[in-house]
């Protein structure tokens, strides 16, 4: 697949680009400069090609200022097509002359030149300037407004044509990939777990708080499974955040538990698991996804105190959420990458039971067998519940749906004993199992 890659200096309006082109809000888009820090790709609307967001070129010798453009020229050299995004309403400015000469070292790909904020010719600077780039013609766009995309469509096409790439309709297409999301608070090691995964440096990793702002989608291929991970910005209470672009960081990475099959909930063992943890937990059951609780820093905790450590965060767990029999939740070190392929294979486990439907004469002879060794009570009327039947009504959550006659003020008491029996005897005892009822009608009533 075709890989085009949005470059730039700051505050050019690449992300916004990347939204426009990829139909979505991946990108997060903040007036302030220097917001994206990681690189983030997605697939165009329109057209079977890759983008890349990068972050803003910046000269800086150290820090994240400093990782994050290493990273974006890092895309740059890999990439089969740039898109070179100036500001239209600032003009040529000299950092744009000075990266634009860097960019034709790095790559020997194609450069379509893009002056952004072009829609209205009254703020528009002269545009001839920007020839002086090396890059040809500009191409005049708004990305905010979606206009004079036409051309640069055209330009990636005839690229994609020369390299024998098929033009379909991304829409149809349907994606197979498991998707995980790596959620957790600020500095709990997210990235520095992806990039183990990885094998490679994709993220920016430091000793600090809030590195990542953005939700970053990464395909790849691990312990023989294609998937998706999708680093998040690090969860704060809310009393905590006070800067509106980490408002906007984590509600991304909310949204991405809903855009996930798998979440991997992210806990420093070193530290006792607080609230903050336990709400995302909430999230993740509520929205019916796979949990795994990934405590790092595993090596850390002294050897003597782990059993008793991890039983006592199960009973937490148990105790919390009404809808898991039994929490995942796997020791490990994202620093030296004790336990992770165990954790992968027990997490494609668990997605292949939640992909696979229970067969609805089996989901009957559990229940009868459950009835039979415990009686359903009496209603306040003292009517005997009569379950009739049962089937599998849906996954993620994992739903069972009991025709019931006689009785129906049936007690959590008891649906919970039926909850923990069906996920037993189903390997569904990490799943999310949510039991309702369908009330069956006398007509003679």
């Amino acid at each position: 697949m075709m890989k085009v890659v949005i470059a730039g200096r700051p505050n050019t309006g690449k992300s916004t680009l990347f939204n426009a082109l990829t139909g979505t809000r991946d990108a997060l888009v903040h007036d302030r400069p220097g917001v994206t820090r990681d690189t983030i790709s997605g697939n165009f609307k329109s057209r079977p090609y890759m983008l890349y967001d990068t972050a803003g070129l910046e000269r800086a010798s150290s820090g994240i200022a400093q990782d994050s453009t290493n990273m974006a020229l890092n895309a740059i050299s890999d990439a089969n097509a740039v898109l070179f995004v100036v500001d239209g309403r600032v003009g040529l400015t000299g950092d744009d002359i000075e990266w634009a000469k860097l960019v034709r070292r790095k790559t020997r790909a194609p450069v379509l030149l893009l002056v952004n904020k072009s829609e209205s010719n009254k703020r528009l600077t002269d545009t001839h300037d920007f020839y002086k780039l090396g890059f040809g013609e500009p191409t005049l766009i708004s990305a905010e407004h979606k206009l004079g995309f036409d051309e640069l469509f055209a330009f990636l096409d005839n690229i994609a044509g020369e390299q024998n790439t098929e033009t379909v309709n991304t829409d149809t297409q349907t994606d197979s990939r498991i998707k995980i999301a790596i959620l957790g608070q600020p500095n709990v090691g997210k990235s520095t777990f992806v990039n183990r995964v990885l094998g490679h440096t994709r993220q920016i990793v430091m000793d600090a708080p809030g590195v990542t702002r953005d939700t970053v989608k990464i395909p790849t291929n691990f312990y023989g499974r294609d998937i998706v991970l999708m680093d998040t910005a690090g969860l704060r209470r809310k009393a905590g955040v006070t800067d509106d672009v980490e408002t906007l960081s984590a509600l991304k990475s909310l949204d991405a538990i809903e855009k996930s099959d798998v979440v991997i909930l992210m806990v420093d063992a070193t530290r006792n698991i607080e609230n903050q943890a336990l709400s995302i937990a909430a999230r993740v059951y509520n929205a019916g996804k796979i949990l795994c609780v990934a405590l790092n820093k595993w090596d850390l905790v002294e050897p003597e105190i782990r059993d008793e450590k991890l039983l006592k965060l199960k009973h937490q767990f148990s105790n919390s959420f009404h809808q898991i029999v039994k929490p995942m939740i796997l020791a490990v070190s994202a620093e030296t990458g004790t336990g992770i392929q165990n954790m992968f294979k027990r997490i494609y486990q668990q997605y292949d039971i939640a992909t696979t439907k229970a067969p609805t004469s089996l989901i009957n002879r559990i229940i009868e067998r459950l009835v039979a060794e415990r009686q359903p009570p009496l209603s306040r009327l003292k009517r005997p519940m009569k379950i009739k039947f049962a089937r599998q009504t849906g996954r993620y959550p994992m739903r069972i749906t009991i025709n019931v006659g006689g009785a129906s003020d049936i007690p959590e008491s008891y649906t919970r004993y039926l909850r923990r029996g069906i996920a037993t005897a189903l390997n569904w005892e990490h799943l999310p199992v949510v039991l309702e009822y369908e009330k069956t009608e006398n007509p003679y009533d």
